[in-house]
């Protein structure tokens, strides 16, 4: 394996920690088209939080001619002399839930631009099957003018990046890799599991990891729509939904899922990726579009559910004040794409309240930008009638929340974590 360059595009919640991990090894540039990121990142600071300062600081290095190491940068200049891409940009949906394939075709073109004869372009990103091929490739073969499988070679290796995990970090999950020939997926593959102490696992075709990676995160919304649904029934029934599935997952068998909210950029958008695919040729996927349908709702039940209490209570909602802990798609982590923390929120004002959005993770000025709500990193000195947690950040698990309530104020637990004593949790 001499030689190697890598050009890893997009330096984001899956970019950066692969582009640190594959500089302990090889010498690796960093492309993002974000000049303030790129700026960031060689101060030696993260945003995202998903690699930590001090080993980001310990792969920069401040040239692009380097040994090993990683250089940050937006000047497409600096990954011409790459012999391996790596594409990881994000593969959104539309507000129609149509798959977004636009930042796939713009860095397919940039890659394109400085594409050589043995080069090989590796794409993470979530796809349908077909997607790498299909699509990608047709851009690389015209804005380079060379020939797929002749003068460049493809290959597919889906992230399986989790988001604010600290445990199962890029190098700790096993990687599945695939290539355009037999010969490029074992040179894919030997890439990867020089970095990947996990192992990886190389798929026989493209198609098929591209397959594999996206009912990964189909199968697990499912599973919570299961949940979510056993919560809506249960709730009617006056039974406690966490005291029955911790009953269940006494058997050695039972998933352990809970209900809740199902946003991020992977689960809450794979599975229609997969659902147009399938359309496209003829079939409708039932299980998968209602599975969806259901977790897509919840932000406007948990919302439903939250007034029929205040109305219980005699809160009058128009004008009450209530407080929403947390804004991002999981826990202790600042990524507030595609959160359906936003939907619960965007309800409870839909019946004139006025919500305060407490989060001491999420970026004010990005959540501003992208959903158009105000939010604070301060806890604020004031009672409110209601308080919902929406997101279980650490932080909340020792506020003294009943003492920041009415005294007939209620107390909404969307997560079941909470150690006090709650009025209702989905």
């Amino acid at each position: 394996m001499d030689n190697i360059k890598i050009g890893v595009i997009g330096l984001g919640y899956v970019g950066l920690p692969l582009a640190r991990l594959f500089a302990t090894k090889f010498p690796v540039v960093g492309f993002d088209i974000n000049q303030g990121r790129v700026a960031e990142l060689r101060s030696g600071k993260d945003s995202t939080l998903e690699v930590e300062d001090d080993l980001l600081q310990s792969v920069l290095v401040d040239s692009p001619k380097m040994k090993t190491g990683l250089y940050c940068t937006h000047d497409l200049a600096d990954i011409a002399d790459c012999n391996y891409y790596v594409v990881t940009v994000p593969t959104p949906v539309d507000k129609t839930n149509r798959p977004i394939l636009t930042p796939l075709y713009k860095s397919s073109e940039t890659v394109g631009k400085v594409l050589k004869k043995g080069d090989i372009v590796i794409y993470e990103s979530t796809v349908y099957p077909g997607v790498t091929e299909e699509e990608c490739v047709p851009v690389l073969e015209r804005v380079s003018g060379l020939t797929f499988n002749k003068d460049f070679f493809v290959g597919y290796s889906p992230e399986r990046i989790n988001p604010g995990d600290k445990e199962h970090t890029v190098e700790k999950i096993l990687k599945v890799t695939s290539g355009s020939t037999p010969e490029i997926g074992k040179k894919v593959d030997e890439l990867y599991a020089s970095v990947i102490t996990a192992g990886t696992h190389l798929a026989p075709t493209i198609r098929v990891a591209e397959a594999a990676k996206v009912i990964e995160n189909s199968q697990r919304d499912i599973n919570i729509a299961f949940v979510n649904e056993l919560a809506k029934i249960f709730n009617l029934m006056g039974i406690d939904t966490h005291s029955v599935l911790e009953a269940a997952g006494t058997k050695w068998n039972f998933l352990p899922f809970k209900p809740g909210l199902v946003g991020g950029h992977c689960i809450g958008v794979d599975p229609y990726y997969l659902a147009q695919k399938a359309q496209e040729y003829g079939y409708h996927p039932e299980i998968i579009l209602t599975g969806r349908r259901m977790n897509d709702g919840m932000g406007r039940y948990v919302a439903s559910e939250v007034v029929k209490l205040m109305v219980q209570k005699d809160i009058k909602i128009k004008g009450s004040n209530i407080l929403a802990l947390g804004i991002t798609f999981k826990e202790n982590c600042p990524d507030v794409r595609n959160t359906k923390a936003v939907d619960v929120i965007r309800d409870l004002m839909s019946y004139g309240s006025e919500v305060t959005v407490y989060d001491p993770w999420a970026n004010p000025e990005e959540v501003l930008e992208e959903y158009g709500l105000h939010t604070t990193k301060n806890l604020p000195n004031s009672k409110f009638d209601t308080i919902v947690l929406v997101v279980a950040h650490r932080e909340f698990l020792e506020l003294p929340l009943r003492s920041m309530l009415h005294e007939n104020g209620i107390l909404y637990d969307v997560k079941g974590i909470l150690k006090e004593t709650v009025d209702a949790r989905l």
